[in-house]
């Protein structure tokens, strides 16, 4: 599953779920910008130590993806997409009626908004170039709903059907989109989480995470972002040429049931 040759834009991933992609797009060889909304040497120092492991050009763009226009810069600023990872999301929980507009907005911004205007900007040069790859990451909470988490689940719901019209109005080009709907993946951000969650409930490693934080989720065990990473590889491969237009699920059978 060469990549090599192949630029991918991975938004959202100085971290977590999108440097995972990242870090396996460059194994598989292609060349990768980085992306998050700071500008700090560590972000640069990323992307380097990227290039460095995996013998490919890397390099981090500063974009924040609240902002329409900075979205469509980024593109611009990678000079090729020729895959397009929509990553980049953040998350509030509050019963609707205390739900903070503020917040409402920006998780609809970067978590919807910011896949319509990267996907507008990118398109034209992956038809120029007679090839595309677009992988949105979604998750299973945009295949299903929870409590309390009106704005997320609305964004990733719509980030679905987004992927769906994509996948149609570029159906007659060698471009493809799909969506990837993780469950609970295990990040460092979740991985931080685990020592207060099991003083909360008095309740060792073992038993908080499988009991508590993976309680939706069958296999009781978190998805990796090597996982996430690999499922995206195989989207960008010649083996899912025909695969459009659809969800993978990586959820540990969450939506299964």
């Amino acid at each position: 599953m060469s990549l090599s040759g192949k630029t991918a834009v991975v938004t959202g991933s100085n971290s977590g779920i999108g440097l995972g992609v990242a870090r396996e797009l460059a194994r598989a060889g292609a060349d990768v910008v980085l992306n998050s909304f700071t500008d700090r040497k560590e972000d640069h120092d990323l992307a380097a130590e990227v290039a460095a492991e995996f013998g490919v050009n890397a390099r981090y763009v500063k974009a924040d993806m609240s902002k329409g226009a900075e979205c469509r810069a980024l593109i611009e600023a990678a000079g090729a997409c020729d895959i397009l990872v929509n990553n980049a999301g953040i998350q509030h929980v509050s019963p609707i009626e205390d739900f903070p507009q503020d917040k409402w907005d920006a998780i609809i911004a970067i978590n919807m908004n910011s896949v319509f205007h990267t996907t507008a900007a990118a398109l034209p040069g992956m038809r120029e170039r007679g090839w595309g790859r677009i992988v949105n990451i979604a998750s299973a909470h945009g295949l299903t709903a929870s409590p309390y988490k009106a704005a997320y689940v609305a964004a990733k719901h719509g980030v679905v059907g987004m992927t769906k019209t994509v996948a149609l109005e570029t159906a007659q080009d060698p471009i493809t989109c799909n969506a990837i709907c993780p469950g609970y993946v295990l990040t460092p951000l979740v991985e931080a989480q685990i020592p207060d969650t099991m003083r909360e409930y008095n309740m060792d490693r073992d038993t908080v995470v499988k009991e508590i934080m993976l309680a939706r989720q069958p296999s009781k065990e978190f998805a990796t972002v090597e996982q996430l990473g690999g499922t995206t590889v195989f989207l960008c491969s010649d083996a899912a040429a025909q695969i459009t237009g659809t969800t993978i699920s990586v959820d540990g059978g969450w939506t299964a049931l």
